[in-house]
């Protein structure tokens, strides 16, 4: 027995066509995806860096103001990645792996690094090395000036000059770019 549209069952309950269930999944995975996947617990590419606008900055396991604090950093400047937005939302990574949301009133479009790795990275005075012109202790924050494909000019406090960037976090490995042009 059939139908327009549809077959129907020996008791008379009609099948759905394949092709409305086609169209209902699709719909469904569309408008699911949309607020699923920024949420996706993967590392994610990185969108852009920003950094830490306030004092105090909270990660959150959610996109609102709703979600627990899992993170209260308090390091103005200190770099994340963001991997993803949602709403005023920017789902972050810090250099550590950690991953959450903030508010994008936390961050900042201003790039900075911070440095990584065991005992004192060397600054020089230009990209290909040179006379040493200060040491950066690991942990420390640096304003980003420009990039190389080996090397990256930092501002610190009283500080200028070029440092590895097999030392820092917060740029990508083919990342080149001059802030003074």
């Amino acid at each position: 027995m059939t139908e327009a549209g549809g077959r129907c069952t020996s008791d008379g309950h009609r099948i759905a066509r394949p092709m409305t269930r086609l169209i209902a999944l699709l719909v469904l995975v569309s408008c699911s995806g949309a607020i699923a996947a920024p949420q996706s617990s993967s590392g994610g590419k990185v969108l852009r860096y920003a950094s830490q606008r306030a004092d105090k900055a909270y990660l959150r396991e959610g996109p609102s103001y709703a979600h627990r604090v899992l993170w209260q950093y308090r390091n103005r400047g200190y770099p994340f990645a963001v991997i993803a937005q949602f709403d005023i939302w920017r789902r972050v990574r810090a250099a550590d792996g950690t991953t959450g949301w903030m508010s994008h009133a936390m961050l900042s479009e201003q790039r900075t690094v911070l440095v990584t790795g065991k005992g004192r990275a060397k600054l020089f005075e230009n990209s290909e090395g040179g006379k040493v012109v200060a040491l950066a202790d690991p942990g420390a924050i640096a304003g980003l000036r420009a990039c190389t494909l080996t090397a990256c000019r930092v501002r610190g406090a009283d500080t200028d000059g070029w440092i590895p960037k097999n030392r820092i976090w917060g740029v990508e490995a083919n990342e080149v770019f001059d802030k003074l042009r």
